[in-house]
């Protein structure tokens, strides 16, 4: 009976074996459309960008007479011109500096804001409370083109246009009803259980808001933080319209100096464009580990 026993087993392992092979090709086959277009649209956004960086590095006459392509093939002929070119323009290197001063604080200032507003409409009871989220959340479908004008006004009225901190206030004011709409999502989904005993421990809103909301929130903090540096280091319109001629100008609008009225220098804008997206892919790659966790998590809990 035992070598009966073992003969069986010799002969449906490898059938096993196989069904589960089957089973796997079976599998990845149909993943297969699913992984093909998401490297078509991989492609479509690797390979422009991948050209822009190569033409960046390339002489001006050659990018008028052969594609990118060509420089991956000896001779490649690469060089720092258009570099050079730039960042010997007036007011480039001002701006750049200008760019972090800009970011940074507007940064911090509209997550220091948004957590505790969203800690607030999350776990604290007060008079009017549904009505001012649903006010904030409102605001988020205002365009800001029809505000332009009215703040501008405001700024010139209180000596604030053409300032940092008229810049800081606009960013804040246009980013925190998103900002706070997001947090109060993932704070809301916390476990209640936390903070109630919190609360019989005698913690008073600060030390449930230090000490366990905002640790708790990390993830959602360093996701909407890519966001919101992102949106200001590229911004033009608000910078453009509350800052003008000021010496105080981001980079995002020096290098429109860049090209002429005609079309002539749009060769520097690749050179241009690599400087630009250079301090935000830094910022991105430091904290995509919380990227995907934190905006997963925001939009499934209420």
């Amino acid at each position: 009976m035992s070598g009966v026993q073992v003969t069986t087993r010799r002969e449906t392992a490898p059938v096993t074996a196989a069904g589960t092979a089957l089973d796997r090709w079976g599998r990845a086959l149909q993943r297969l459309p699913l992984h093909l277009v998401i490297v078509i649209f991989i492609a479509i956004w690797i390979v422009p960008t991948i050209g822009m960086i190569i033409n960046s590095f390339r002489a001006v006459g050659d990018m008028g007479t052969a594609g990118w392509w060509t420089t991956l093939f000896p001779p490649h002929g690469f060089t720092f011109a258009s570099y050079q070119q730039v960042l010997n323009t007036e007011n480039v290197a001002t701006s750049i500096v200008n760019s972090v001063l800009i970011t940074l604080p507007a940064t911090v200032i509209q997550l220091a804001i948004a957590t505790m507003g969203a800690y607030a409409f999350a776990w604290m009871n007060f008079p009017g409370k549904n009505i001012f989220f649903i006010v904030i959340v409102g605001l988020m479908v205002v365009p800001i083109q029809m505000t332009l004008i009215p703040v501008l006004q405001f700024f010139r009225a209180t000596g604030l246009n053409g300032t940092i901190v008229a810049v800081w206030l606009a960013h804040s004011g246009y980013g925190l009803p998103f900002e706070v709409f997001l947090l109060r999502n993932y704070l809301g989904g916390l476990p209640r259980e936390i903070f109630e005993s919190a609360e019989v421990d005698g913690a008073g809103h600060a030390v449930r808001f230090l000490r366990i909301a905002v640790p708790m929130t990390v993830p959602a903090i360093a996701s909407l933080t890519i966001f919101v540096f992102l949106g200001v280091w590229n911004d033009l319109l608000v910078a453009l319209t509350y800052l003008g001629t000021s010496p105080n100008r981001p980079f995002t609008v020096v290098i429109t100096q860049l090209v002429t009225s005609l079309g002539g220098g749009w060769q520097f804008l690749t050179a241009a464009a690599v400087l630009q997206m250079a301090l935000p892919l830094a910022v991105f790659i430091f904290l995509q580990r919380y990227f995907v966790r934190g905006i997963t998590s925001g939009s499934v809990k209420g």
